[in-house]
């Protein structure tokens, strides 16, 4: 076989020239994409229809990195969940890879599309960080509203009535309950009440302001059951060895109230499916993020949950 010729200069020259241009143009295409001004989906209608052109060159990594939301750490269990290598281009996806991507990218646009304030109720296995999430996103994001539950124990110290809680007794409660100002309630080590009063979170999402109410699962299944249009959040751990050393860390419970927690754990857990979203807690100011991103609040580095992740 005689060896390669070398493209003459003028020739080398013009493909350099071509290939910096398509670089350019795949640039402008995640470009676009991040500022909204092209749907992730219509780009992929392009590459499917030319898997040679601008769109269908371009690696399945940029792309989605390009989508204002995900970072490289949720890329990869994206990716996993797609079942699509990081090597793929648009273009180059298989008919069920296409189909798996399509659908994740009409499940994101279906949970951030703008359509005013929004209540979303965030549940989990013991242990799982709940409070420490929604802490978070209450110092980060002062513009969402925090549910407040109303409770029949007396205040702590340092409690102070209409912001950690609602504090009222028994007569009061039982009037609530009468009265349907009550989106969820439960007695608690069969002592005290608590319920969350559906009133402040209505005239919230009527002013525009979107709430977030961490919650139990039971406690959850009740919101869903009066106001259907809630999303539910489940938060989960990023594995169960960690949720058992997350428990047995904070060293609070006795050996017996730690095993009958993650007993508890195991039972919440199989309750997962039944909610909107699933978030992993492994860092909680980016679960906070992804949590927030659901109602289409921006704050300062925030970045949007991945919609497909809860499928």
């Amino acid at each position: 076989m005689s060896p390669k010729r070398p493209l003459p200069e003028v020739d080398r020259v013009a493909a350099s020239r071509a290939a910096v241009a398509a670089r350019r143009a795949r640039a402008a295409v995640k470009a676009d994409i991040a500022a909204g001004k092209r749907r992730p989906l219509e780009v992929l209608a392009a590459a499917t229809a030319e898997p040679e052109g601008i769109e269908g060159r371009l690696r399945i990594t940029d792309f989605l990195l390009s989508i204002p939301a995900i970072g490289r750490t949720k890329l990869g269990r994206i990716l996993e969940e797609l079942q699509i290598s990081p090597a793929k281009r648009l273009g180059g996806l298989g008919r069920h890879q296409r189909v798996r991507l399509e659908e994740f990218l009409h499940n994101r646009e279906a949970a951030t599309r703008p359509g005013g304030s929004r209540l979303i109720v965030v549940a989990g296995p013991t242990a799982v960080g709940k409070g420490t999430v929604v802490s978070y996103i209450q110092e980060h994001y002062p513009q969402i509203q925090l549910s407040v539950s109303a409770t029949t124990r007396e205040p702590r110290p340092g409690e102070t009535h209409g912001v950690d809680y609602y504090f009222v007794d028994d007569a009061e409660f039982d009037s609530l309950i009468e009265n349907r100002q009550l989106l969820e309630y439960a007695t608690v080590h069969k002592v005290h009440r608590y319920g969350t009063p559906r009133g402040p979170i209505d005239e919230a999402l009527a002013r525009g302001t979107s709430v977030i109410l961490e919650i139990d699962i039971q406690g959850a299944r009740q919101v869903k059951e009066i106001m259907p249009e809630a999303t539910l959040v489940f938060l989960l751990p990023p594995s169960w060895d960690e949720l058992v050393r997350r428990l047995v860390g904070r060293g609070t419970e006795s050996p017996e109230e730690q095993q009958r927690r993650l007993d508890t754990a195991q039972t919440e857990m199989a309750a997962q499916d039944e909610f909107d979203f699933r978030i992993i807690n492994a860092d909680v100011a980016e679960a906070a993020a992804e949590v927030v991103d659901l109602i289409q609040v921006r704050g300062s580095g925030s970045r949007s949950v991945a919609p497909a992740e809860s499928n």
